[in-house]
């Protein structure tokens, strides 16, 4: 059988990314998943999220929904619109984004924002969390550009309104953990080391007990020879959240699982995924600092973490039914009527709102609403629609290609 796979990039490590790793292991021994990860993705000088180069772009290495089309932007206006009319109109409104990158959402999303609730325009900030200069420096000309520069707020801080994550999460580091009966309970973590030229994993105890701990509070127990993932970095994450939100809530959008789907039987390798120039593969240890690194997120963790930090958990959706609960139809049918839209641009509308519904691609991804002083009933627009026939949230399918 023909592998119709396209195949992957020739891309080099950066050089002096693989020194620094390697450097690090000689001087303090075998390196947790983690650790690596943080390297790979964010070193300030060579790391995959921090380079001057656009990762999330059709000429990167992967398309986020933002980057597909405007109107994902637009359809979150809507929920950001009610969520500010839930709270009593407040003369202060922030929308504060984390992994904000270039503005590809925050720009449709403040145009519509705009056009539907001009009260809320005159008094909304658009508050960015970016760690990579580059991209910080390109929203800002973005947002200037479309008349929005009064607008864009700093990233910190106590905030009344909505918090975003869009595939946020699923690139915070996480450790990698197998069963494995060598090992006291049967568990090991898979360190980083050292190989020739390269690096490997190879098992050893757990570097903290929390691993154990967190799969044990998510009624998990590895089948023997399983590997998964465990993101120790989405609680503290959330506690910041919640913090800095006075009132409102955050939506937290990314593939993600229950535990119990998450690291069951089925799934033994994990769900570890490297992604490079559009193509998803599982060997983290190539194109180092220049592919993308991911796993699933944990949303049963996810949800506890939540509501220990004193979020309120209003519920979780798949992205197609939250966008559809959010008026994509609509937007859909108000864009097939306008006049602008000519052929070339309806083609590429309803090409790109297919994917976006899609369970086999990012409509298949989690919706999680976490909230304060919002009240669960009735439920936001997002949350409120139900597909009359859905696969669930099964394996949303990697990122969307070129």
């Amino acid at each position: 059988m023909t592998d119709r796979r396209p195949p992957l990039p020739d891309v080099p490590s950066d050089p002096r990314l693989v020194a620094r790793i390697r450097g690090e292991i000689e001087r303090t021994g075998p390196m947790t998943f983690a650790r690596f990860m943080e390297l790979a993705l964010y070193d300030p000088a060579a790391g995959y999220y921090t380079s001057e180069r656009p990762r999330p772009t059709r000429g990167g290495d992967f398309l986020t929904a933002p980057e597909l089309h405007p109107i994902f932007g637009r359809a979150l206006a809507r929920q950001a619109i009610e969520v500010w009319e839930r709270l009593g109109r407040p003369e202060t409104f922030a929308i504060r984004e984390y992994g904000a990158g270039s503005g590809a959402l925050a720009g449709p999303l403040l145009e519509r924002i705009g056009r539907d609730a001009p009260e809320l325009a005159r008094v909304v900030r658009y508050e960015p969390v970016e760690r990579n200069p580059h991209r910080l420096d390109e929203l800002r000309a973005r947002l200037i550009a479309a008349g929005f520069g009064d607008r864009i707020g700093e990233g910190r801080g106590r905030l009344t309104g909505i918090v975003l994550a869009n595939e946020f999460l699923d690139a915070l580091p996480f450790h990698r953990v197998e069963s494995n009966p060598a090992f006291p309970a049967a568990l090991a973590e898979l360190y980083v080391v050292a190989d020739g030229g390269g690096f490997r994993e190879e098992p050893g105890p757990p570097s903290t007990p929390v691993l154990a701990a967190r799969l044990a509070a998510d009624g998990v127990t590895l089948a023997p020879g399983q590997r998964g993932e465990v993101r120790l970095a989405d609680a503290p994450w959330l506690a910041t959240v919640a913090e800095d939100l006075d009132a409102g809530v955050a939506l937290v959008i990314d593939y993600a699982l229950p535990a119990r789907e998450l690291y069951s039987a089925r799934r033994m390798a994990g769900t570890l995924v490297a992604y490079l120039g559009h193509v998803a593969h599982g060997d983290p240890f190539r194109s180092i600092g220049r592919q993308d690194l991911t796993a699933h997120v944990d949303l049963t963790a996810l949800e506890r973490s939540a509501r220990a930090a004193g979020l309120d958990v209003l519920g979780s959706t798949t992205q197609a039914e939250f966008l559809v609960g959010c008026g994509l139809e609509g937007l859909l049918e108000e864009a097939r009527a306008d006049a602008r839209t000519d052929l070339a641009g309806w083609a590429e509308l309803r090409s790109s709102v297919a994917r976006l519904l899609d369970p086999r691609a990012t409509g298949g991804f989690r919706v999680a609403v976490f909230g304060r002083g919002v009240a669960p009933d009735p439920p936001l627009s997002g949350l409120s629609f139900r597909l009359r026939t859905t696969s669930g949230p099964g394996d949303p399918a990697t990122r969307i290609g070129s």
